[in-house]
């Protein structure tokens, strides 16, 4: 009887449950170990720990990039960030995903970030309705403090004018009574 190591069978049963899953019958063919060797060290790993069992169901659940969430999406591109190129490919692999597809949400990410940091100082110089009706009525109450302030100049002198008429009138009675 052949004896496999430890590593070689966690290999086999990798191809045989992982996410591009190979049949027990065609590895066989492929690495000429038994069928019945490969099914059963399948069954094995998957009554030994849960991991390798649900590695099928996790894979086949796991959603296809185009129906990931905007948060799902930067969570996996803040993840790949801080992975080394070497364990950039395997983390790929897991997640089913391109480094083209990763790269493009990662500029998307990018650009998102830099326009929400610029928005608040972008939006001062924006007009908003708001802002156009404050300054209108800004304008407005400047023109009718300008109005009311000459108005009041306007009647000062109207009164000043008069003390001064009246005053040339009542100088000229009273010479005329002496």
């Amino acid at each position: 009887m052949t004896t496999y190591t430890a590593g070689f069978k966690g290999r086999m049963v990798q191809r045989m449950a992982g996410r591009e899953a190979i049949s027990a019958t065609a590895l066989a063919q492929e690495v000429g170990v038994s069928q019945n060797t490969l099914s059963r060290w399948l069954r094995q790993a998957s009554h030994a720990t849960p991991t390798v069992a649900g590695m099928k169901k996790k894979h086949a659940s796991r959603k296809s990039p185009a129906r990931r969430t905007a948060a799902e999406k930067l969570d996996v591109v803040m993840r790949a960030a801080a992975l080394s190129d070497d364990d950039l490919g395997a983390f790929l692999r897991r997640e089913g995903l391109h480094e083209a597809l990763l790269e493009e949400w990662r500029s998307k990410a990018m650009e998102a970030a830099t326009g929400a940091l610029k928005a608040p100082h972008g939006k001062r110089n924006q007009q908003t309705p708001e802002r156009r009706k404050i300054r209108e009525l800004e304008r407005e109450l400047r023109r009718k403090n300008d109005a009311l302030a000459e108005a009041g100049a306007l009647l000062l002198l109207k009164k000043r004018y008069e003390q001064m008429l009246g005053d040339a009138d009542g100088d000229s009675a009273t010479r005329k009574g002496t």
